[in-house]
């Protein structure tokens, strides 16, 4: 009886993490910006789910530059890996700050992600995190997603609102997923 509930359990919790990477299979976004080589998408929620399912194989890299990550919150257990990093110069055309790439992040990755781990990329709309996926698959991971709705969503595009251009209609920080302002020295990003 006892060998049978153990192999009963074993079996759910097996199901309930190939579920759990299902339920990612979120369909490509209409955004080209936002798609990838890999092809593997998922929402703030699903990549949530993932690692909650699994949290020892499913790891939560945040590519945004190191101040947002700071200031705007981020994932408890997302690591703060950025894929660009803060140039100082403004661009007059855009109305914004440059970003560069950082030439350590593949490094910085492999230093704290394995190549067989299921590796969800975070950015802050998900435009940056596929190019990071695009990058990590070339450099080897096969088994990476880019979260879509990234940490602070897509903005409200309707001018009768009060929240137009204002990103609070999705993403990781508009999810019921935790998000914190508080650092963990492990996670951070250290040059």
């Amino acid at each position: 009886m006892k060998k049978r509930f153990v192999v009963t359990l074993g079996a759910f919790f097996l199901l309930f993490n190939l579920l759990s990477v299902v339920i990612a299979e979120t369909a490509p976004p209409a955004d080209p910006k936002k798609q990838t080589e890999a092809g593997k998408y998922a929402t703030s929620q699903d990549a949530y789910d993932m690692w909650r399912a699994n949290p020892d194989k499913v790891k939560i890299i945040d590519c945004r530059i190191e101040e947002e990550y700071v200031f705007v919150g981020h994932a408890p257990m997302a690591y703060n890996i950025p894929s660009k990093l803060w140039s100082g110069k403004w661009n007059k055309d855009k109305k914004e700050y440059e970003l560069k790439d950082n030439p350590d992040f593949e490094a910085q990755v492999k230093k704290r992600v394995s190549e067989k781990d299921t590796v969800m990329v975070m950015c802050r709309s998900g435009q940056r995190s596929a190019a990071s996926v695009n990058q990590l698959t070339k450099a080897g991971f096969k088994d990476v997603y880019t979260i879509v709705d990234g940490f602070e969503g897509d903005k409200i595009k309707d001018p009768e609102s009060y929240f137009n251009g204002k990103r609070v209609k999705n993403g990781w920080k508009n999810s019921s997923a935790p998000w914190t302002y508080d650092l963990d020295p492990n996670l951070v990003y250290m040059p």
